[in-house]
């Protein structure tokens, strides 16, 4: 099949003020902010030193081109002095996200002059060998991981204010005084809210499996910090996409349920005027949402995290606080949807950013009429576990209006596939949703799937993100085979090119991929990509 490439480009939406202002008094906004911060976890830290020195050198056959190759103890570098080896990299040996320090000494006369040394950290080797300089796209340059410090006192034990989330650590000195100085000491302080050890997987499991499982439970790890991070590198903040995925796996692997219900009062506390939920919410200077920043797809989510969490941890009084929020989502959908069971996709594409996945070209028609159809089931069944079905009394109505036209208007039966009223473009995510949100039954879904193979410039996933729905709707249908070869072949594609925590974007055929159009922006530790530990561990006789 044909690949088409990510996009390059964010967009932004502007709700109208017309959907009123106001939904939640100043009291209920300020307990659910309240419940919040009573969540706050504690933070793990624990002191990490680099295992080595190595050389990046070039190779066509590495990921991205580059590879990092073994060269020395670390120990057998400091006491050198640094103008004598004035640039080398070292090697932590693993993903640390934390706080970075080193130490200098001087070696053969008195210090009378500052020093300048930048370091340059990195996810992946490709990250320290390509200038940064050249970026010149929509995000921040200040993503990037490049600092310069001056060192003023030597002797002196120096600790970067940043926090960093990287495995290698490029050293450069920049401006060299007249006296030798060596670097004696590097550490960091990593930190995490992950605090537990999940359980270990059977002795029987396929090596490749335990393979992911073990970098999926790191990427994990790496992104709980005291809300699930999107990614710790970049963004550094907390997407409702990301904690739904990230809870997934949380419960079958640190059991941090604290840290998910924190991440949901949160969200609830940051909503905008009309009750919608902000697709991405900051913790600091003080907790606030990212104004206009509302994603229809992940408010509907919301919902099915909310109803996940409850069933994990019976934990009926934060669900109840949190219902007002969760149904108010639900008059998203009352607001587009049509006569004929349709969702209004352009006008709700006008007015919503509409997510479904990073691929350049994707038509999300058929996949929101599926988020929405999802949501509504996974709310009522929320209802009924609190008791409040009569709430929503006209959702299964709902339902079945919007099942009945998306079969109607999206189902080819010559095909077998789900395809667009507005554009007839064939792809993975409208195939998907379908399935999962029951509109396909299990004998269309899996004739569905077969025959996206097939079908040529079909529009397949950009991101492990999505990726994740595809295996989900794969297992939905009793492909289970299919599902753990998919698993295999995705998540496995990265630990074979060496990966310590999942990527944020992976397509197998192009490894320089971004939606920021330079690779080194992308985050090489990110929340979506950590599921293959709630998929292994869940469905222990589909992947162990």
């Amino acid at each position: 099949m044909k690949k088409i490439i990510l996009a390059s480009t964010f967009v932004f939406c502007l709700v109208p003020s017309v959907f009123g202002q106001d939904y939640y008094t100043r009291e209920e906004r300020d307990f659910r902010l309240r419940k919040a911060q009573e969540n706050m976890p504690a933070l793990s830290e624990t002191v990490k030193r680099p295992v080595e020195m190595v050389h990046i050198m070039e190779d066509s056959t590495a990921y991205q081109g580059w590879r990092a190759v073994s060269d020395s103890p670390v120990q057998t570098f400091y006491g050198v002095s640094l103008k004598a080896e004035s640039s080398f990299v070292v090697d932590f040996g693993e993903h640390v996200t934390g706080y970075f320090t080193f130490a200098v000494t001087p070696m053969n006369r008195t210090p009378d002059a500052p020093a300048r040394i930048r370091f340059t950290f990195g996810e992946v080797p490709s990250e320290i060998m390509t200038p940064f300089d050249t970026y010149r796209n929509g995000l921040s340059r200040a993503w990037l991981q490049d600092e310069t410090v001056t060192v003023m006192t030597v002797p002196d034990t120096i600790t970067i204010s940043r926090r960093l989330a990287f495995r290698y650590v490029k050293v450069e000195l920049i401006h060299a005084p007249n006296y030798d100085f060596a670097i004696s000491d590097m550490s960091c302080r990593a930190v995490t809210s992950a605090s537990s050890t999940p359980e270990p997987l059977p002795p029987s499991t396929p090596q490749i499996i335990r393979e992911i499982d073990r970098v999926g439970l790191n990427t994990l790890k790496e992104c709980m910090q005291t809300v699930y991070e999107d990614g710790p590198k970049r963004d550094q903040r907390l997407w409702i996409g990301d904690l739904y995925l990230e809870a997934l796996a949380n419960t079958y692997s640190y059991r941090n349920h604290n840290l998910t219900k924190r991440c949901l009062y949160l969200i609830a506390g940051l909503a905008d005027g009309s009750g919608f939920l902000n697709g991405t919410v900051f913790e600091r200077p003080h907790p606030h949402p990212q104004a206009k920043q509302l994603l229809m797809d992940y408010a509907l989510l919301y919902n099915v995290a909310l109803k996940d969490y409850l069933e994990a941890t019976k934990d009926y009084e934060t669900a109840g606080n949190l219902w007002g929020t969760a149904k108010k989502q639900l008059d998203i959908i009352g607001l587009y949807l049509q006569d004929n069971g349709l969702m209004d996709f352009e006008k709700a594409n006008k007015e919503w950013w509409i997510f479904i996945d990073w691929r350049d070209g994707l038509h999300r028609e058929v996949a929101l009429q599926g988020v929405a159809v999802y949501a509504l089931k996974q709310t009522y069944e929320l209802a009924v576990m609190l008791g409040r079905e009569k709430e929503l009394a006209h959702v299964p109505n709902m339902i079945r209006k919007m099942t009945d036209g998306a079969r109607r208007y999206f189902y080819d039966k010559k095909t077998g596939l789900f395809i667009g009223a507005e554009n007839k473009q064939v792809s993975c995510h409208s195939q998907l949703w379908m399935i999962l949100s029951g509109v396909a039954d299990k004998a269309e879904a899996q004739r569905a799937l077969t025959a996206l193979r097939r079908t040529e410039n079909a529009v397949l996933t950009g991101t492990p993100y999505a990726f994740h729905y595809y295996i989900q709707a794969l297992i939905h249908c009793g492909m289970n085979r299919e599902a753990k070869d998919a698993l295999i072949e995705y998540w496995g594609g990265m630990v074979r090119k060496g990966a310590d925590t999942f990527w944020e974007t992976y397509d197998p055929g192009n490894d320089l991929i971004s939606p920021y159009g330079f690779h080194p922006m992308n985050s090489y530790c990110h929340a979506w990509s950590c599921t293959p530990v709630y998929f292994i561990r869940k469905y222990p006789e589909i992947f162990q």
